[in-house]
């Protein structure tokens, strides 16, 4: 019912609608979150999909447990992948759960723990505890990295173009309990704040684990990312939700990138994008099924972070026998979702014309109504946009006028610089050149920063200050000899 109609409503009659409104939504439940319904609620199909997702969850047996790793093997795991490669890890905890269980991330690069102009992407599984597939799926994917950099082209490419974070589990006290949600019964995926549902602003009631999601977001600057839960097999994209809470394809400012990304994992996965029930094996979050407090929407409107949702077990809890398989069927996909970072996309700096420095600057698309913010150490940007079309991208930052500038994408990455020139600053200046062979309409310096060029001119003159100087030892020494042979030393009387 649309809010227009609402308010003529008389107000006992509103009330009541509102609380049915708001009683229905934590009965979105299925891999994505929710709590699990009541028994003889009607489930809704997806096409021929019976969404079997939203049935109860049956005991979790000793029998199912047999073979994942506990929490206490888990973190010992971690521990040694951190000694084993120590050349290419970091190991360090983003927090702590409800029962004091230390949140272990690992940092995979050939510079860990330095800051780089470099894409950051970040995975995490076990978001809800009775889906585990995760947490063993990304520890097979940290030691492939670690065996094959230096072996494999991609691998390579993934440890000395980007750093990647990994998370194995976000709830480790749900999973000890062998249920979905965390040691206080929230479910993780429920707990964000929500652009369509305020009463999650309130950080009081913030669970631990969503806090040290949301602080690990404010501390890396990451690019992409992608949680992993089990329980279906699709890749899922923003929008979660829609404004007024039905169940239709409400889209991004970006669906064009996020779908790309979406196909980009579904294409290189065994059997995804074969799926019946979702086309191409993607689906709009909001069209599949709507929830409110994702961490997926959070992520990008609050970190400028687009992740995506990955389904990639049709079981929650398979046997254990089944997880290489799983790791097998997915490992193509996490790969290529990844190296997408550095294949394709806008990817730059942006400079102080009158400095030279770096700058905090951000960064938009016409047409989309997203904002990304370069760093402020390095200036970077990484810009993730759907190839094969044409974008204006403009980068601007207070105090500075904004610099906008024409770009054909292919299929490849484009390397694209911006310096900005600061309010008051001379005009006349060479217009920005960059690899697209474009240039930017408004006034701007040359493609090197200024201290770059300042640097190569000292040098020059360096080096032509060197040669004058030999030029001018050469000359002297020339003359000298002259000199000696045009008047010889007189020669001296031999005594008899």
């Amino acid at each position: 019912m649309a809010i227009p109609r609402l308010r003529s409503l008389p107000l006992p009659l509103l009330l009541v609608v509102l609380l049915r409104a708001f009683a229905s939504l934590p009965i979105q439940a299925a891999a994505r979150g929710g709590l699990d319904p009541s028994p003889g609620i009607a489930v809704e199909k997806h096409g021929a999909f019976s969404r079997g997702l939203l049935q109860d969850m049956p005991e979790i047996t000793d029998e199912m447990v047999r073979g994942y790793m506990s929490n206490s093997e888990l973190e010992g795991a971690v521990q040694d992948f951190g000694r084993r490669c120590a050349n290419v890890s970091r190991i360090y905890s983003i927090g702590k759960s409800v029962n004091g269980s230390p949140l272990w991330a690992i940092e995979i690069s050939d510079k860990p723990g330095l800051k780089e102009a470099e894409p950051a992407f970040k995975f995490i599984g076990n978001v809800h505890g009775d889906e585990p597939v995760g947490r063993e799926v990304l520890m097979q994917l940290a030691y492939w990295l670690c065996d094959n950099y230096l072996k494999d082209p991609l691998a390579t490419l993934i440890v000395e173009n980007t750093h990647l974070h990994i998370l194995p589990s976000m709830n480790p006290d749900g999973f000890a309990l062998r249920r979905r949600g965390n040691a206080n019964n929230v479910d993780l995926n429920r707990d964000f704040p929500d652009q369509f549902f305020p009463l999650n602003d309130d950080i009081k009631h913030r669970q631990p684990e969503t806090r040290a999601i949301m602080n690990w977001i404010k501390q890396e600057h990451f690019t992409a990312s992608a949680s992993l839960h089990g329980g279906a097999l699709v890749a899922n994209y923003p929008w979660d939700g829609s404004r007024d809470t039905r169940k239709q394809y409400y889209g991004c400012p970006d669906d064009k990138t996020f779908r790309y990304m979406a196909s980009v994992y579904s294409q290189s996965h065994y059997n995804m994008s074969l799926s019946k029930e979702f086309e191409g094996g993607i689906t709009n979050g909001a069209l599949w099924y709507p929830i409110y407090g994702g961490m997926q929407d959070w992520n990008y409107i609050h970190g400028g972070c687009f992740e995506l949702t990955l389904e990639i077990s049709d079981v929650k809890w398979p046997k254990a026998s089944e997880l290489l398989v799983i790791w097998k069927q997915n490992k193509l996909s996490m790969l290529n979702l990844v190296a997408s970072l550095v294949k394709t996309g806008v990817h730059g700096r942006i400079f102080a014309a009158d400095t030279g420095r770096p700058i905090p600057g951000s960064l938009m698309v016409k047409g989309i109504d997203s904002k990304i913010n370069a760093s402020g150490t390095f200036g970077n940007y990484h810009r993730m946009l759907a190839p094969g079309q044409s974008y204006e991208v403009v980068a601007s930052m207070e105090g500075f006028r904004p610099k906008r500038t024409h770009i054909m994408l292919g299929r490849e990455a484009m390397n694209l610089d911006f310096i900005l020139d600061p309010y008051g600053a001379l005009k006349g200046a060479k217009p920005l050149r960059n690899d697209c062979g474009c240039s930017c309409n408004d006034d701007g310096g040359s493609n090197k920063p200024f201290l770059l060029r300042e640097a190569y001119l000292w040098l020059y003159l360096l080096v032509l200050f060197f040669l004058l100087a030999l030029y001018l030892l050469f000359r002297r020494r020339m003359a000298s000899r002259l000199v000696a042979q045009r008047h010889p030393p007189p020669k001296r009387p031999v005594a008899v």
